[in-house]
């Protein structure tokens, strides 16, 4: 037999044992999809947080209802189709008892100058993920800020729809069975989800902006961004700025859009805090968590998780601050540096940076 044979086989004989009961063998079944499922929940709920417990609720009922699992031969008969039917009701019931998660940009207009704003807890915040080394592009594309962001403003029913046919690539009528409904419902759904995504989303993807710019570049940008923040330098920040870059920090309300209102906000606060930096991914983006120093314990503490968002010539911009160390700790990083952590070295120093941005494009 080969190797995908004696591979079918074992699920099959593991599928047997676990409608008798066997939780180790529903384990073995379960494990090669958790990281896929994990991420259609994220999206789902745009909350790491809120994935990891509609995962858990998710593969609890299957567990309970494996035996009654019935394989056929169609796709939407299948194991994998089962547990993204299961995963994704679990989802809706999260989205009916918490509503939609947001970013600041969704509360209000942006502000002028530095403002007093203290965090707003009351509110259901977006949260990023971590990012998946083994996703591909298209994987990738599905879990940037952007697009997850602009998942939240649509009614769950079309939530879903869209991420299983768009994502998933599951056919409109095995999504109407998934989905306890019709085609017809189904390709509505997805068309009224299309023309919402469409007036939210209208930059290029992260990915393809990414993909066209040389891997040097992109750490020489997270290496010129942490400098500048650790120097205090705003003029050497803010020429990695795009001229409409907005800033955002949930859980604060406020959000800044333009150079003007960016660099007032950035002399009111963040240049006049020591840092230490360390680059990261998060949602398939260029991250950065940002350390401040504590004084009592005498190191540098996880504060800040800046995902960073690229215009096509390589200028910044968005940056959303996550604040938070459980965000820096999300992407995979320390809670804490110790204290003879050294600043960040910009490629060239800071003046080798070009006032009109990098390698003097735009």
């Amino acid at each position: 037999m080969t190797e995908h044979g004696t591979t079918r086989a074992a699920a099959a004989d593991d599928l047997e044992r676990a409608r008798a009961g066997d939780d180790q063998a529903f384990d073995r079944l379960v494990a090669p999809l958790r990281r896929e499922l994990h991420a259609h929940c994220y999206r789902m709920l745009g909350s790491v947080h809120d994935a990891d417990d509609a995962l858990q609720d998710a593969l609890l009922r299957a567990w309970r209802a494996i035996g009654r699992f019935e394989p056929r031969a169609e796709r939407a008969g299948s194991l994998r189709s089962w547990l993204y039917t299961v995963a994704t009701n679990a989802s809706l019931d999260a989205i009916g008892r918490r509503g939609r998660r947001a970013l600041p940009m969704d509360l209000g207009p942006s502000s002028e100058g530095p403002v007093d704003d203290p965090p707003r807890t009351e509110v259901a915040w977006l949260g990023p993920c971590p990012d998946d080394p083994d996703a591909t592009v298209a994987e990738r594309e599905s879990v940037e800020l952007a697009f997850v962001a602009a998942l939240q403003h649509l009614p769950g029913n079309q939530r879903a729809a869209l991420l299983l046919m768009e994502v998933l690539a599951f056919s409109a009528a095995e999504v109407a069975t998934m989905m306890a409904t019709t085609t017809a419902s189904v390709n509505s759904a997805v068309q009224r989800a299309r023309a919402t995504l469409a007036a939210k989303v209208t930059a290029p993807s992260q990915q393809r902006t990414l993909r066209a710019l040389p891997d040097a570049e992109l750490a020489a940008t997270v290496s010129r961004y942490a400098a500048a923040l650790e120097a205090g330098d705003a003029d050497a920040l803010v020429a990695m700025l795009t001229a409409d870059v907005t800033w955002a920090m949930p859980p604060n309300a406020a959000w800044f859009r333009g150079t003007e209102a960016v660099t007032a906000f950035l002399h009111a606060g963040p240049l006049g805090v020591p840092w230490r930096h360390v680059p990261a991914r998060a949602n398939g983006q260029l991250a950065v968590g940002c350390y401040t120093w504590d004084a009592d314990e005498g190191l540098w503490r996880a504060r800040v998780l800046d995902v960073l968002a690229l215009a096509p010539d390589g200028r910044i911009a968005e940056v959303t601050a996550f604040i938070g160390a459980e965000h820096v700790r999300t992407a995979g990083l320390p809670a804490t540096l110790p204290a003879d952590t050294p600043p960040t070295p910009p490629p060239g120093g800071l003046a080798a940076l070009p006032a009109e941005g990098l390698r003097g494009r735009g």
